[in-house]
């Protein structure tokens, strides 16, 4: 599993373009950049819909202070999914990036997939925020439950920095 101090790895992403699914190239967008990372088991998923992400439109001003560039929200779903939902909660109005992870290969790589069949989550991931400065893991914020949504916050993560 990723932690402090490590690289993250590079992968491709997903965003909805003017023209459709177009390719992000995560380890691009890192470079000389400081960027917020923070993951959730499902667009549309009760706490992710209703705090994960309005956690980050709340704070996305004190990060701009703190000198962070981008916030990036990523779920394994699959881009039109992942456009809905930032136009469904006012997410991409108010600047936040939503990639999809379609096959968790990002997610697999970095050790934070899991499997949650009574809920119908397979190979979904982990609930987590980060902070990655030019490619480099400076905090970590894990849930240990992917019902709650304390550390993976954006006040949880703001503490943390």
């Amino acid at each position: 599993m990723i932690s402090v101090g490590d690289d993250l790895p590079g992968a491709t992403l997903i965003q909805m373009g003017e023209e459709g699914p177009q390719p992000v190239a995560l380890g691009d967008r890192m470079k000389g950049r400081k960027i917020v990372i923070f993951a959730v088991p499902g667009a549309f998923t009760p706490t992710c819909h209703s705090a994960h992400v309005p956690s980050f439109m709340r704070t996305k001003d004190q990060f701009d202070a703190k000198g962070v560039d981008e916030i990036i929200c990523v779920s394994v779903n699959d881009p039109f999914v992942m456009k809905a939902w930032g136009e469904a909660t006012g997410a991409s109005d108010a600047g936040l990036t939503m990639l999809a992870d379609p096959e968790s290969a990002f997610t697999k790589a970095i050790g934070m997939d899991f499997d949650a069949p009574p809920a119908g989550l397979i190979g979904r991931s982990k609930r987590y925020a980060m902070v990655v400065e030019d490619g480099k893991v400076t905090a970590l914020n894990l849930e240990e439950n992917p019902g709650a949504c304390e550390v993976s916050a954006g006040e949880g993560l703001l503490a943390s920095m």
